[in-house]
Order: C-alpha cells, then sequence, then structure tokens
C-alpha cells in the first residue's frame, strides 16, 4: 500500500517550515513548494522540493505537484499589510484558479490557512460559525476564497478544511510581528521597548502548536468546514510580553502606550475549538 502524500504549498515561510518539520515525524510521503532560489529547503534528502509561482500554475498542475492526496495550502503574499487592494485584485483570483485546478485535476483533500481577521471588528469568543464581516482587503480577500470553494465544492467532490488562525509567534516569524521585535531590542541591547498600552486581549499559540493542529487536520482526510486554529483562551498583550521576557530571562522595559491601537481589529477577540479538541482526543 503506497504513503500517504500530502503537498505543502508555501512551504519556506513562517508557519510552513514549521509544518514540514512536523509531517517528517509521520511515515508519509512529502511534496513542498518555494518560490525563491534563496529560500532554505528543509531536509532535502526526505522531501521532494518543487520551486512553483501560484500566479503561473498550469491546467496540469495536480500532477505536477505529484498527485497528492491532501494539499496544505499556506501560501499567500503580501503581507502584513492587510489593507492593500494587491489581496483581492491579485491574490484572490490566483489562489482560486489554481485551487479549482487541483480539484478539477483530482485533489480529493485541501485544509487551506484562512484567518481571523475574516470575522472582522466582533468581539469576544468566536465560534467558527459565527457570519463573517471581514473589515480589510486581506479578511475580505480571504473570506471570498472560501466562499468561492464552498460554490465549487456543490459540484466537485473533495473535503474541504478551512482553518482559520489566529496569532502566533516564534522561531522563523517575520521582523515586523511582535514577538521578532522584542527578541532584536533585546539582542540590540535596548534599554526600552516601545509598544501598544498592551491592555487588548488576543488569541495566541506557538507557531509549533499550529504546525501540529494543521498536520492533524490534513491526516484526517476529513470534510471539516471551517475550524478555528486557536488557543481558546484571551490573554493580554502585555501578560504575553512579560512571558516571553521571563521564559528567555530577557531584560528590557517595556514603555507602554508608545503606539496607538490598531483600528482594524476589536480590543478583545479570541476563538473557540472543540473541533480541534475532539481530533486531539
Amino acid at each position: 500500500m503506497s504513503k500517504l502524500k500530502i503537498a505543502v504549498v508555501g512551504a519556506t515561510g513562517f508557519i510552513g517550515r514549521h509544518v514540514v518539520t512536523e509531517l517528517l515525524k509521520y511515515d508519509v510521503d512529502i511534496v513542498a513548494t518555494y518560490y525563491s532560489s534563496k529560500s532554505k529547503l528543509i531536509s532535502p534528502s526526505k522531501v521532494h522540493w518543487l520551486n512553483f509561482d501560484i500566479g503561473k500554475s498550469s491546467d496540469n498542475i495536480f500532477s505536477e505537484l505529484g498527485k497528492p492526496d491532501v494539499l496544505i495550502h499556506l501560501t499567500w503574499s503580501g503581507l502584513p499589510n492587510y489593507n492593500s487592494p494587491h489581496h483581492y485584485e491579485t491574490e484572490l483570483p490566483n489562489q482560486y484558479d489554481f485551487l479549482r485546478k487541483m480539484i478539477l485535476g483530482g485533489l480529493k483533500s485541501v485544509v487551506i490557512a484562512g484567518t481571523c481577521f475574516e470575522y472582522g471588528m466582533q468581539s469576544g469568543l468566536l465560534s467558527s460559525d459565527l457570519i463573517t464581516t471581514p473589515n480589510n482587503p486581506y479578511g475580505y480577500a480571504k473570506d471570498a476564497l472560501r466562499k468561492q470553494l464552498e460554490f465549487l465544492k456543490s459540484d466537485s467532490k473533495f473535503n474541504f478544511t478551512w482553518a482559520r488562525l489566529f496569532y502566533m509567534y516564534g522561531e522563523g516569524q517575520s521582523s515586523a510581528s511582535l514577538y521578532t521585535k522584542l527578541k532584536e531590542a533585546v539582542a540590540r541591547g535596548d534599554k526600552v521597548f516601545n509598544m501598544s498600552g498592551g491592555e487588548q486581549l488576543r488569541d495566541f499559540l506557538d507557531v509549533e502548536e499550529v504546525a501540529q493542529q494543521l498536520v492533524q487536520l490534513a491526516l484526517t482526510q476529513r470534510d471539516m468546514g471551517c475550524v478555528n486554529v486557536s488557543s481558546g483562551y484571551p490573554i493580554s498583550v502585555r501578560k504575553l510580553v512579560e512571558q516571553w521576557l521571563n521564559k528567555n530571562d530577557w531584560n528590557i522595559d517595556l514603555n507602554l502606550g508608545y503606539y496607538p491601537y490598531p483600528d482594524y481589529e476589536p480590543m478583545a477577540f479570541w476563538g473557540d475549538n472543540p473541533t480541534l479538541d475532539t481530533l486531539q482526543k
């Protein structure tokens, strides 16, 4: 019996690198894509790496990616600028075109990274069955892609899991992220770290745990619909930063209130994840 074959698109990104590392723990065939020739490829002897540009996918892309049983879809350009029209003008049509070709080519199961920004300005505990009300171009484009695929699903049979990612932190995150900025400030020997007031409540997961949850969703090969990939618990940004300082024995003063709170997200929101809880039992 042949091994399960899993393709990871966007495998050299922040999340993708951790997903590939997690998949290497399982007896599966891994196909992974990279875009830049400068990308660092993980375990090239154990992973089949392919250079790939999602904006130029051919009609035979399913075969070119080795006819995988499952696709973990993580690629999306234009971040961290959530307000750019690039998300709906370029990314949305390119992403749908690629996924449509994969599904019509024979793909039977797909796990796609969505975003908590699909919920818009809704506050408190957010369940995956809430009506989406995105209020920035990135959230809108992701939400639109999901809806397009749901229409496609009415004509084509495939297992569809839409994994709404909340906030993450960890090694390899972009220089624009809070975790990386803090880490770099400490490394430079800065005395003060400028940040917001830190009272906003968010849902954070270590990227390694995010990768574990995405891989579990892929291995099930089930039609799970929308799923929150989240801790299920709120934490203030200030408390989280203080935890990072304590855990890593970093010494720097926090200049709270230096930056205003962002206007594109509510002050308090976090996700529930009963579906993931069920998988892990």
